[in-house]
């Protein structure tokens, strides 16, 4: 069986693999696809929000892919856009 390597999103190049007892949410789909955002110690209405994230591979020189969270899926976070 192949191991499945995971990154997260915004964590040293050096080290980006995730940490046992962190709570994480998957990134589908745009310019993060994949990625694993490290949501933990989020409140719940943060969680519910989902996240504007910094990205230079967004749709926007600069801007932000923005992801919200899946209905049914609590561990995964659709990208919604671009922003500013």
């Amino acid at each position: 069986m192949a191991h499945t390597y995971r990154r997260v999103y915004g964590a040293d190049h050096e080290d980006p693999a995730p940490r046992p007892g962190r709570d994480y949410r998957e990134l589908v789909g745009g310019p993060l696809d994949g990625l694993l955002l490290d949501v933990t110690g989020w409140d719940a209405e943060a969680l519910r929000r989902g996240a504007a994230l910094t990205t230079e591979l967004a749709g926007i020189r600069g801007g932000r892919a923005v992801y919200e969270p899946r209905a049914g899926r609590e561990g995964m976070w659709d990208w919604q856009g671009d922003c500013p």
